[in-house]
């Protein structure tokens, strides 16, 4: 079977059967498709679509080009979450120990920053020794143990999306629906799970800025999904703002710790959490419903459960055993802290997201290039959100930066980024939808 053939059928907007996907597959995994070859079928697939059978073949088939992971013997449901991607969103970092003190197992294997979005495993690595890779039966250990796991991606899971995703990565072709529910799911479905919450961010700091393109994905997460064998549910969420008080390595961390501790639980942030956690539960037959589920998980949290499994889980993959209780001893502290004046007095009516998102990639809280190194230290805290007054010169967020003129330059940022204006704001749900 000639890949020119193959690369022919999708050009001219013919289904692809089950034997054309294979042999795509295996040559993404044994080199014998050229970059130009593989570039050109996501290309065709970006043109001319993929149909759901198409899609679940694809994913199946990429989800079987590596390891797949067991579960023999779990005494409980095998869950995870898994996010689009956002500025701010440290969901991960709390909801699975939530679920784990409700029952779950969640293994959940973590991506880096990519863009303007921030990433659960460059958080984690704010953390002094706390390892991001460890060797497998570690990691199956310690969710077997504990309920819960939180590592960066490994390269014998799902191989052929690792390569596929890179070329295209490089060729735009990386905004294709079916293409990223199949990049999703075979990583997702490699990991052994049995029910899936997926979080579809939707606004002008996701990767899907309009509500119709959302949609559309979640559904086929979902579609794709049930197809290869996995409950989905999927939540479209609001992503116009800072999720919680604070974007940034070291500083999400706290906020994660302040949360868990029930020190400070932003509404909007608490509100998506409790909501993803919920479908977890209910997925896995823990709950009989969101209503019974949130319940459980209030009181993981109220009695400190949830607190003590992410510290379990801190120590157990080699972080301090004392994190939850002196934070400020292991995260790094920026150099420079100051206010973002308001520039006048108002209700804040808008926040250009992304943008901020890039600002802590130019504080060099992101990387530009995937070989560069992060500073922890740097960031936003103390977000104000949608709707709230403030009068001129109060901070609208305090800049975490290495030295002055980074400082000044990102409080500059911010101040364009938020518009002011006379009127209230009416508040926007931080759930939109719900599919499955």
């Amino acid at each position: 079977m000639l890949a020119q053939e193959i690369i022919r059928a999708k050009r001219d907007g013919h289904a692809l059967n089950e034997a054309q996907i294979q042999n795509f597959v295996r040559g993404l995994v044994d080199g014998s498709w050229s970059e130009g070859q593989v570039a050109a079928l996501g290309m065709a697939v970006f043109l001319r679509g993929m149909g759901r059978d198409e899609a679940v073949v694809l994913t199946r088939a990429m989800m079987n080009s590596g390891r797949v992971m067991r579960w023999p013997d779990m005494p409980g449901p095998v869950l995870d979450k898994h996010s689009s991607g956002g500025v701010g969103d440290k969901v991960s970092l709390m909801l699975a120990p939530m679920v784990a003190a409700c029952g779950g197992y969640v293994p959940m294997i973590a991506g880096r920053g990519l863009g303007h979005t921030g990433g659960t495993v460059d958080k984690l690595e704010a953390i002094p020794g706390y390892r991001v890779t460890p060797p497998p039966e570690d990691f199956d250990r310690i969710v077997r143990t504990l309920g819960c796991a939180i590592i960066g991606q490994t390269g014998d899971l799902a191989p052929a999306d690792k390569r596929f995703y890179a070329t295209r990565d490089v060729t735009a072709t990386v905004e294709s629906v079916p293409l990223i529910t199949a990049s999703i799911l075979s990583k997702k479905l490699a990991a052994g799970l049995e029910g899936l919450a997926m979080d579809i961010k939707c606004g002008n700091g996701a990767f899907c800025d309009t509500r119709e393109m959302a949609q559309e994905l979640a559904e086929s997460i979902v579609a794709v999904g049930s197809g290869a064998g996995l409950k989905v549910r999927a939540l479209i969420t609001d992503m116009n703002e800072v999720l919680g008080f604070d974007a940034g390595n070291a500083i999400e961390i706290r906020e994660t710790i302040a949360y868990l501790r029930g020190e400070a639980r932003e509404p909007r942030l608490h509100e998506v959490t409790l909501a993803l956690c919920a479908e977890m539960l209910v997925l896995g037959g823990l709950a009989t419903d969101t209503a019974a589920a949130r319940i459980k998980l209030q009181a993981a949290l109220d009695s400190g459960a949830a607190a003590e499994k992410f510290a379990k889980m801190v120590a157990a993959l080699g972080g301090p055993v004392d994190l939850m209780d002196k934070p400020d001893n292991y995260l790094a502290k920026a150099s420079v802290i100051l206010p973002v004046p308001a520039s006048r007095a108002g209700f804040l009516q808008s926040v250009s997201t992304r943008d901020i998102g890039l600002a802590v990639v130019e504080l060099g809280g992101g990387r530009r290039q995937a070989s560069d190194s992060i500073d922890m230290s740097v960031g936003f805290s103390n977000f104000r959100h949608l709707g709230d007054q403030l009068a001129a010169g109060e901070p609208i967020a305090m800049v975490h930066a290495a030295d002055q003129a980074a400082a000044e330059r990102a409080v500059a940022v911010v101040q364009k980024a938020c518009l002011l204006s006379d009127e209230a704001v009416a508040a926007t749900p931080i759930v939109m939808g719900v599919v499955g």
